[in-house]
């Protein structure tokens, strides 16, 4: 068998197989933070914060990418995890979880929150006003890369990282391709030939 045909046989074998799984398998891995990250937060309306201290450890710990969607006070409940001011008009957000609601004569709802490794509650009730909404997803270890990248720069990473992929993904499809011509190609440069009747023997 010639060289030629090894090196068909080498790229279209199990290390092949191996190394197209493994890309696809990169491919996906990118579009899936890049749809978590940034694409589904925009299309559902929602806010990505970075979890910066260890109070709601072991649920979000410092690092983590929390995604929280914007929800009416009166459907929150004791359990939900919300985002809210620390102040009402501050900017400074705290994500900690409803660990009671509670409603005057006036039916006026309050928020009793307090973090998963804390062990007392918040001082100040949280009040609607404060809420920026419920923490919908998360994603560990994604919290660091969100505070890195600002407004501009997410706008810029989208373009290039859709357009990368696309690229990426054209280049998988003609290189495999590519390798189904050659193995179409390969009986007929191996294919012996015909054992011819020698001049002059008998029949």
């Amino acid at each position: 068998m010639s060289d030629a045909v090894q090196g068909v046989e080498s790229d279209t074998g199990v290390w092949g197989w191996v190394k197209s799984i493994v890309s696809w398998l990169v491919l996906l891995a990118l579009v899936g933070i890049l749809a978590l990250t940034i694409v589904i937060p925009r299309i559902a309306g929602a806010t990505p914060f970075t979890v910066l201290t260890g109070s709601m450890v072991p649920t979000y710990p410092p690092g983590t990418l929390i995604v929280v969607k914007p929800e009416d006070p009166v459907a929150l409940e004791a359990g939900d995890v919300i985002t809210f001011q620390k102040e009402s008009g501050n900017p400074e957000v705290v994500t900690h979880r409803i660990v009671m609601v509670r409603q005057n004569s006036q039916g006026e709802r309050t928020f009793v929150t307090q973090g998963d490794a804390n062990p007392v509650r918040d001082t100040n009730p949280v009040v609607p006003e404060q809420v920026r909404g419920k923490v919908w997803y998360s994603v560990p270890y994604m919290g660091h890369v969100n505070t890195l990248i600002t407004g501009q720069q997410r706008e810029l990473m989208v373009t290039v990282v859709v357009g990368a992929l696309l690229i990426y993904a054209g280049s998988m499809f003609i290189g495999a391709a590519r390798d189904r011509s050659r193995q179409k190609d390969q009986p007929e440069q191996e294919q012996p030939e015909e054992d011819q009747p020698e001049v002059g023997a008998s029949t």
